[in-house]
């Protein structure tokens, strides 16, 4: 049996409509004893701007459909901190799909150029200082909030995840050494060898990528660098294991950081590169990242 319709839903639209769109939307949820998020649901599905303007539409096939040049995001469902984003009124249309299209992709050039529909160059120089806008950085950050508790991960499951990415280690999920091998002409030699783990035996969500090229096996980690800043960013908010953790993170970075300058000889050094350049292949996140 379908679900009856919500009378607080017809409610909440009279009330609008009769107030000429001028009555908040935080003042119509106190009202009608909902949340601001389900008020803004309900006003973009059922319209009552275009209502309100006498725009609302019925679509017919034969009609063509207009392009104002302005991109819009995938027609998929949308979720709630998407349409409480469509419907913020602090922010412009195209700023409003600058954060969209930002949190997917966590680049300011790409969100910037397809919300502008605009050039390559234009959307690297304006994409990055949009992103100093302060209405603009408070939305975007709202919206991975939302996603975040959506996951289903609390604050302590999200420091954890970046402790065990601080904590990885390349040979968690392959071995590397040599072997005594032969030639075709039956002359012994050592060989260098890479083995892999299992995939069920590691945490595949630590691994950025694996992939077999022609010089061999490339395995990419979530960068250290980006779960270390994190983690320094929000050290206040962690629990007293945690700190504990994180210290100890510390100070093996800074013990790493002083074997390398005092290296006794090249040698030294390069085997030191060799193993941690493994490591940290992939490019660092920013830290608005998360």
């Amino acid at each position: 049996m379908p679900r009856q319709r919500s009378p607080s839903r017809d409610e909440a639209k009279r009330m609008y409509l009769d107030s000429k769109g001028k009555m908040l939307l935080k003042d119509i949820a106190k009202a009608v004893g909902k949340q601001d998020t389900q008020i803004r649901r309900w006003k973009s599905l059922d319209h009552w701007d275009e209502e309100l303007k006498g725009n609302v539409t019925i679509p017919k096939d034969n009609v063509t459909k207009q392009n104002n040049g302005i991109e819009k995001p995938p027609k998929t469902e949308l979720l709630p901190e998407e349409i409480e984003t469509l419907n913020n009124e602090e922010l412009t249309e195209k700023q409003r799909l600058f954060c969209l299209y930002y949190v997917r992709w966590f680049n300011a050039t790409k969100a910037y150029q397809k919300a502008y529909s605009c050039d390559y160059f234009t959307a690297a120089a304006n994409g990055p200082r949009l992103l100093g806008n302060a209405r603009i950085k408070e939305e975007i950050q709202r919206i991975k909030d939302a996603k975040i508790k959506q996951t289903m991960y609390s604050t302590e499951d999200y420091f954890q995840k970046m402790i065990d990415i601080a904590y990885s280690d390349v040979t968690d999920y392959l071995s590397f050494g040599q072997e005594e091998a032969q030639d075709k002409n039956g002359n012994t030699f050592m060989m260098n060898v890479i083995n892999l783990k299992e995939s069920c035996d590691v945490d595949g969500t630590l691994i950025q990528e694996v992939k077999q090229g022609k010089d061999g096996i490339a395995v990419k980690l979530v960068s250290k660098e980006f779960a270390l800043k994190w983690l320094d960013k929000h050290y206040s908010e962690a629990t007293d294991l945690q700190k504990a953790q994180i210290e100890q993170l510390r100070a093996q970075t800074d013990k790493l950081k002083a074997d390398n300058e005092n290296a006794p000889d090249d040698s030294t050094q390069c085997a030191m590169d060799a193993i941690t350049g493994i490591v940290e292949q992939m490019q660092p996140l920013k830290d608005d990242d998360v």
